[in-house]
């Protein structure tokens, strides 16, 4: 997990690696201003089966494209993509802006900017049929 492009907006990475903790979720939070081949080889080193994304400067959209593309270059393709956030710049009704992550960029989910960790943990428990 870790924040994406240019961002320095930690607070909620910080939150989101605490509560996935807590959880019994083990954590590697690779930090802010992290790119996408950053996330990729964090994936790889530690056998991940999840990434999480977290962009709150409203770049998520440019810093986020051909994500999917790049781990399936790496050989990694299948592995779960969460993104949340302050995802794009302006304001979009957030059912666009979940069309273009999950649907567009072939992400697993995208959270809004007021999405509880329970809400993204209890989505990681189910997509990876955990008990």
């Amino acid at each position: 997990m870790g924040v994406i492009g240019s961002d320095v907006h930690a607070v909620g990475n910080q939150i989101l690696e605490y509560a996935l903790e807590e959880k019994g979720v083990d954590t590697v939070n690779i930090g802010v201003m992290s790119s996408q081949v950053d996330f990729i080889e964090a994936a790889i080193e530690t056998d991940a089966d999840a990434i999480w994304i977290s962009s709150l400067c409203g770049h998520g959209q440019m810093d986020c494209r051909g994500f999917r593309e790049k781990c399936i270059e790496k050989d990694i393709g299948d592995i779960l993509i969460y993104i949340g956030g302050n995802l794009v710049i302006g304001k979009r009704d957030w059912e666009e802006t979940r069309k273009i992550f999950e649907e567009g960029m072939k992400m697993d989910r995208a959270y809004s900017p007021r999405t509880e960790p329970e809400e993204a943990i209890n989505d990681l428990f189910n997509d990876l049929d955990y008990d």
